[in-house]
């Protein structure tokens, strides 16, 4: 009998032990994240990939056990491309889903609309959208911050180029929206530096479906090469545009040409055409040894698994985005002001699909012009310029 009740004692033993502490840390509060996308709308090319990564990156986390063995619940709202929607949005996850933080949104217009927003609420965000005013300056954004890199950064990136090669006369056209008025800003602002002279300075709204009148008058300036400013319709619109034209100038785009989607509308006058763009776009032709090499392969490869598709510039955003949420919570836990706090200070040298992030607090974007490669469009794909 006193064997019988040692097996017995052993046999509750092992039971608890490998089925009670599962259930426990099932049983922990889950940590809510809220998402706020352009999933519909104009910019529903950004939204899409975005949603589609951090949907992905939720069930990896859960599926491995969640955050210190807490549940992850990610809401995602659509802002359907909308400032009022997004900002709706926002106010729901802060105050009906008592959400940590919030990534996104996918648009500069819709990031700045929240800062008043997120700040009054003394909660994270971490918006995937490019324009520098979004954590600029940082003492007014201390709840802010952003993954996409700065359009200064690819402003930079596409002067040096140009400088390179001797172009210094530009002509520049940009869209009439929060992401083109920065980019606007950036181009006046530092051409000189470079040695540069804007010949041209075109504009055209968000709904305009032909820019052949700017683009001819760029021409007539002088101009020994175009930059175009813009996401969306826009970029494939122009590129079709100095196509027809046969302008005989080099087309650069900024960094939201991002998306293979671009190449694939624009069709044959996609080629020739160069932007600044991270390296999630060109991670296969990266030497092995490249920091980010290894984390670029797992994300494209399981995007492309899940969805069918090729991972976008904009996917990559939300990526870090949300990566860099969880490591927050994982070394803090569920304190808005920690994670806050430990984002400022603690991502450093940290490998995400943007660049190499180095956060502090006169810089909440944490990327310089080292994030981008010059990449130019050749028989349908992406190449690197050397």
């Amino acid at each position: 009998m006193k064997g019988l009740g040692k097996l017995c004692l052993c046999l509750l033993i092992f039971l608890v032990s490998t089925f009670f502490t599962p259930i426990t840390s099932h049983c922990k509060e889950p940590y809510r994240i809220g998402a706020i996308f352009s999933v519909t709308g104009a910019a529903s090319f950004l939204g899409e990939p975005e949603k589609n990564t951090v949907l992905m990156l939720a069930e990896q986390i859960n599926k491995s056990g969640g955050i210190n063995g807490h549940p992850l619940e990610v809401i995602i709202e659509d802002s359907k491309s909308d400032e009022t929607q997004a900002v709706l949005a926002a106010k729901k996850l802060l105050e009906k889903d008592k959400v940590l933080a919030i990534i996104g949104p996918s648009t500069t217009g819709e990031s700045m609309a929240l800062v008043p927003i997120m700040t009054q609420a003394k909660t994270p965000l971490i918006s995937a959208a490019a324009g520098a005013n979004i954590t600029q300056p940082v003492k007014e954004r201390y709840w802010i911050f952003k993954t996409a890199q700065y359009d200064t950064s690819a402003v930079e990136a596409i002067y040096t180029y140009m400088k390179k090669r001797g172009i210094k006369k530009v002509g520049i056209l940009t869209i009439t929206t929060g992401f083109g008025d920065s980019g606007r800003k950036a181009l006046t602002e530092l051409a000189s530096k470079f040695g540069i002279s804007i010949v041209a300075d075109e504009r055209y709204g968000p709904k305009d479906t032909d820019m052949t009148a700017q683009l001819t008058k760029i021409k007539a300036a002088g101009a020994q090469a175009v930059i175009n400013w813009s996401i969306g319709p826009g970029q494939v619109i122009v590129t079709k545009n100095w196509y027809a034209l046969k302008m005989g100038i080099p087309l650069f785009q900024s960094h939201g040409w991002g998306s293979k989607k671009n190449i694939e509308l624009a069709g044959k006058a996609a080629e020739g055409v160069i932007a600044p763009l991270g390296r999630l776009v060109v991670w296969n032709k990266l030497p092995d040894k490249h920091p980010q090499k290894a984390l670029l392969k797992k994300y494209a490869t399981d995007y492309e698994q899940r969805f069918k598709a090729e991972p976008s510039t904009f996917g990559g955003h939300a990526y870090d985005a949300f990566m860099i949420v969880v490591e927050a919570m994982k070394k803090v836990g569920p304190d808005k002001q920690k994670i806050r706090d430990y984002i400022e200070n603690k991502i450093k040298k940290w490998p995400g699909t943007g660049g190499i992030f180095n956060m502090s607090p006169n810089d909440h974007c944490g990327l310089d012009v080292s994030a981008f490669e010059m990449v130019i469009v050749k028989n349908g794909d992406w190449e690197i310029l050397k």
